[in-house]
């Protein structure tokens, strides 16, 4: 969390005074702390949360020019003129007495009298924001996680497939404490390998959760043609919302355009279930196979699971694949998850890399057609769930991206895409 913050910090130093960015409340909150405490960075960590509750995300606070001058000071005027430099400290730490005022038990510290009008003129603006946000803020949708039984479920009612037993916790009660913790709104759920074809246990966690989640199943492609009744059951009995195609579940030899997978994905479509595809070895195996669906029925929503995992290019094959996942913008049903990061990038958190295919993907599909998605639980012991969700702020704001880009990405596409899900009950 630590890195983030100065990731953040770094990237607005690094700009010129006469810059106006979203970030800056972040970084003179962190200034400020700083200059109260006299040693740098001191409870950055309770600086971050203060900012996240205070704010929602770097992207949602003030574009304050005041703030500006302060966070971004120009070094070579304070050299020259001190009483600047101790105006600009004194301004610090008024802003962090702002910023503070009102979510703090302790009293807020003693400052010049005309600090006051500053203090009680800034609270109630920033105030009736905060009470703004909470009646439009849009809802935070994770787009790709997976939950399966705890140990204990396993052995007594919803048994692993024989020889996919999960190395990690996965039970919903550990991924609602992760999504309280970081205040996402609901979720669809991906039906997990570690149950294959059994969704008796994602089943049980739909019926007690409605508002909360929302089910992706997983398509059985036996050659038996049994897998195109099990969908259809899956959908209209147990309210599943859309389907999983995992290409290395087909029979050896087959392909997704075979008899049976035409079936499935043509009454997924039917139905009104978009299809996501799984291209865990490669876009470039399967792009013919998703670029045919996709031509023989337009109606099928597609998504593209993990950017289709293509990480960022290093050579010729490589740009490639990633060409071909921006060309099938050209399918207007075709929808790209933003999902597991640390899958497609080949640098570690925060995962700085993935600033370029996010900005080409958003420039080829549209926002609208991107959607977050965290691929939890696997993201926990990588970088961690609130944090697989604050960096989408962070890499959105290097692209840049637009306040309402990041809003689709976040929530808005998926609740397009599931109407009439996630309704608080």
């Amino acid at each position: 969390m630590i890195l983030s913050i100065l990731v953040i910090c770094k990237q607005v130093q690094s700009m010129t005074c006469a810059t106006v960015r979203p970030v800056s409340t972040l970084y003179a909150l962190c200034n400020s702390q700083a200059v109260c405490n006299s040693r740098p960075y001191d409870n950055i960590l309770s600086v971050k949360k203060i900012f996240f509750f205070f704010y929602g995300n770097p992207l949602d606070a003030f574009y304050a020019h005041r703030i500006d001058r302060v966070t971004h000071p120009n070094e070579h005027s304070e050299a020259r003129c001190p009483k600047q430099k101790a105006a600009n400290i004194l301004l610090r730490r008024e802003l962090m007495a702002v910023s503070l005022k009102g979510l703090l038990s302790v009293s807020t510290p003693h400052f010049p009298s005309y600090s006051a009008k500053l203090i009680s003129r800034s609270s109630a603006t920033k105030m009736a924001m905060v009470g703004s946000q909470r009646v439009f803020n849009p809802k935070i949708i994770d787009s790709h996680l997976h939950v399966w039984a705890s140990s204990e479920e396993a052995a007594e009612k919803y048994p692993y497939f024989p020889g996919q037993e999960p190395s990690l916790p996965g039970n919903v009660d550990f991924l609602l404490q992760c999504m309280g913790e970081a205040a996402v709104d609901g979720a669809l759920i991906v039906q997990p390998i570690n149950h294959k074809f059994d969704h008796s246990l994602v089943t049980s966690v739909l019926k007690k959760y409605p508002s909360k989640f929302v089910g992706c199943c997983l398509a059985n492609p036996s050659e038996d043609g049994n897998g195109i009744n099990q969908l259809e059951h899956l959908i209209l009995k147990d309210g599943y919302r859309a389907v999983r195609f995992n290409p290395y579940l087909w029979p050896s030899g087959q392909l997704m355009t075979n008899e049976v997978g035409r079936a499935m994905f043509s009454k997924a479509g039917e139905l009104g279930a978009p299809v996501g595809f799984m291209c865990m070895k490669g876009l470039n195996l399967h792009i013919a196979e998703i670029e045919e669906l996709c031509s023989a029925f337009p109606s099928t929503v597609v998504l593209l699971d993990h950017l289709a995992f293509c990480k960022p290019p290093t050579n010729g094959e490589e740009e490639k694949a990633f060409s071909a996942l921006l060309k099938l913008s050209r399918f207007p049903q075709v929808y790209v998850k933003f999902s597991a990061l640390f899958r497609v990038s080949r640098k570690p958190f925060p995962y700085e890399d993935i600033c370029h295919l996010l900005s080409q993907i958003v420039s080829s599909f549209g926002a609208n057609r991107v959607m977050w998605g965290s691929d939890f639980p696997f993201v926990v012991p990588e970088c961690g769930y609130k944090e697989a969700k604050e960096v989408v702020s962070l890499i959105a704001s290097q692209v840049p991206l637009q306040t309402s880009d990041l809003e689709w990405i976040m929530g808005k596409t998926v609740l397009q895409l599931f109407p009439n899900s996630w309704i608080d009950s």
